[in-house]
């Protein structure tokens, strides 16, 4: 396993058909790889109470959670994970809040895209090849 310090969590929520994030404020959190052989992560946020009514809603829906995360910098590239949340603890005037999910990997997704596009586009065999190395 490997762990990470949590630096911003996003919770996505559709809004008149798009998909905005909804920031959490962050006290503290983390990001754990459990290297499992389903590839889950475990993501603890440490959070003021004023959310538990928030979190505990999205509970008891028993819904898949799109979020996204900033993982050890402010500066780095936000990842995306489909979760569930797990669990939620109170903590004197704080709460924390377990999520277990996949990481979505949007590189594979952009490339799969631009395959697709090239294809469509009548590329084949060594032509392909060639466009794709071109474009990346």
């Amino acid at each position: 396993m490997k762990t990470f310090k949590l630096k911003l969590l996003n919770i996505m929520e559709e809004k008149d058909g798009e998909i905005m994030p909804h920031n959490i404020e962050l006290l503290d959190g983390l990001i754990i790889n459990r290297e499992d052989e389903n590839n889950r992560w475990t993501i603890e946020a440490y959070l003021n109470k004023s959310y538990l009514p928030f979190f505990e809603e999205l509970w008891k829906q028993k819904q898949e959670i799109l979020i996204q995360v900033k993982i050890t910098k402010e500066s780095n590239d936000t990842a995306t994970f489909i979760t569930t949340i797990i669990d939620i603890n109170e903590i004197g005037a704080h709460i924390n809040v377990l999520f277990l999910g996949n990481i979505v990997d949007k590189r594979k997704a952009s490339i799969e895209t631009l395959l697709t596009t090239l294809i469509d586009k009548g590329y084949q065999g060594k032509e392909l090849l060639e466009k794709f190395k071109e474009i990346m």
